[in-house]
């Protein structure tokens, strides 16, 4: 499969808002199982264990270099965390040591704010004090993000959605690793060799790195094609570290079999808003071709060398078959391809159904090589939308739109390049 370098662009900035699905797509489930406070503390838990250990692979990957407020806010543009316009940040750096951010548009408020303050409290003083820290941990353990307003809104209409400082003091104590992310760092996807490009994708469209000074938005267009398909597979991966962490702090309240079942929920729901998006935004069509185009650019099946799987299309059906990658053998811990492989077609027919409604998606005997496969045929009645599909779409980031003017200062100039090349992921 290839993509054009403008649809490598447009993938990586629609992942970094799936991403941020995930937790809009699991926290229902786990609110509705126990309480709002089981639900805070599994959430801190979730972003604490995963965004240090990606915050730092983002760093690697795109040439992020010192340990100030500049870094903190580079890394912070590719986190899942803070999609694009969706949680619109905007970043001031005073100096190395001292900063400041504020949210035109928090979506995630947008989200939360009908649920009553007592959420919103939740979300926006429980859950950010310590996560915000440990993300800026990655970057220096001195790090201390502080606000200076947030919600509840008062008045209620109140704009900017949310302000803070960003502190860094030589001579404070340095915080420890958060005890969520030590335990993730020891699963097989946060020790993933940090992702690549194979040789024949292009290196010179665009820049390699974000090398230069931190700009008000992100240009994905600005990036090599090289970069944005490493980028795409790092997106995904920070996907499945969140995934990992989120069901990892379950397993430990409430045993396995619970975070297996909130971990099908996850998948299923997430799987299916992640391909509605994808598919809207790259123009799909409704054939088995135009499948086979999503699922291989859909986090579920990347990064490839985590979740190692082959799409093949012969006539009237679409195949899947599962090899033996890592996302296996993350046993205690939960991950969507170990979910994947217990025979459970469904978050893989939901990925079908935002292609056509009438597929269906149903085990097969595995080819040799294969621990399981699957194979979606169309020809049914058209299918409903799944429950935890329909669920996940209570979240505006469902249908969120993103703008395409280009009114800001992006992160470099793009090179000109005089052909679109087609590049292969």
């Amino acid at each position: 499969m290839t993509l054009t370098h403008d649809r490598l662009a447009t993938v990586a900035r629609e992942l970094l808002l799936c991403g941020h699905l995930i937790d809009r797509v699991t926290m229902p489930h786990v609110l509705g199982a126990w309480d709002r406070e089981t639900m805070r503390d599994i959430a801190i838990d979730e972003w604490m264990g995963a965004s240090p250990l990606y915050t730092r692979r983002t760093r690697a990957l795109l040439g992020i270099e010192g340990d100030g407020v500049t870094a903190i806010f580079k890394a912070m543009q590719f986190d899942i965390g803070a999609p694009p316009q969706f949680m619109d940040f905007r970043y001031k750096v005073h100096d190395e040591h001292h900063g400041e951010f504020h949210l035109d548009h928090c979506g995630a408020l947008m989200d939360v704010e009908p649920m009553g303050p007592e959420y919103v409290f939740t979300m926006c003083h429980d859950i950010e004090d310590p996560t915000f820290d440990a993300t800026a941990w990655a970057t220096n353990p001195r790090a201390r993000m502080r606000p200076v307003h947030r919600p509840p809104r008062e008045p209620a209409d109140r704009h900017p959605h949310c302000a803070w400082t960003v502190t860094i003091d030589p001579a404070a104590a340095a915080l420890p690793e958060p005890e969520m992310a030590t335990l993730v760092a020891g699963t097989k996807a946060a020790q993933l060799p940090l992702a690549t490009a194979g040789p024949d994708v292009p290196t010179d469209d665009g820049v390699a790195d974000y090398s230069g000074p931190l700009v008000d938005d992100i240009d994905f267009g600005a990036f090599s094609s090289a970069t944005l398909v490493s980028l795409i597979d790092e997106i995904s991966l920070q996907q499945h570290l969140l995934a990992i962490a989120g069901l990892a702090s379950i397993a430990g309240r409430f045993g396995i079999d619970a975070a297996r079942g909130i971990g099908r929920h996850q998948l299923t729901g997430a799987a299916g808003i992640t391909a509605e998006r994808l598919h809207a935004a790259l123009g799909l069509g409704t054939t088995l071709e135009d499948l086979a185009e999503l699922l291989r650019v859909h986090p579920l099946l990347r990064p490839t060398g985590y979740s190692a799987a082959e799409v093949t299309v012969d006539r009237d059906e679409l195949r899947v078959d599962v090899t033996d990658g890592p996302g296996l053998h993350e046993t205690p811990h939960l991950s969507w391809p170990g979910l994947l492989l217990e025979g459970e077609p469904t978050p893989l027919e939901v990925i079908a159904r935002s292609v056509d409604a009438t597929l269906r998606v149903e085990p097969v005997s595995a080819r040799p090589g294969a621990v399981a496969s699957y194979v979606a045929r169309g020809g049914g009645e058209p299918a409903r939308r799944h429950a935890d599909v329909e669920f996940a779409r209570f979240s505006i980031g469902a249908t969120f739109a993103f703008s395409d003017e280009e009114t800001r200062v992006h992160v470099r100039a793009r090179r000109p390049r005089p052909t679109d090349r087609p590049t292969p992921v």
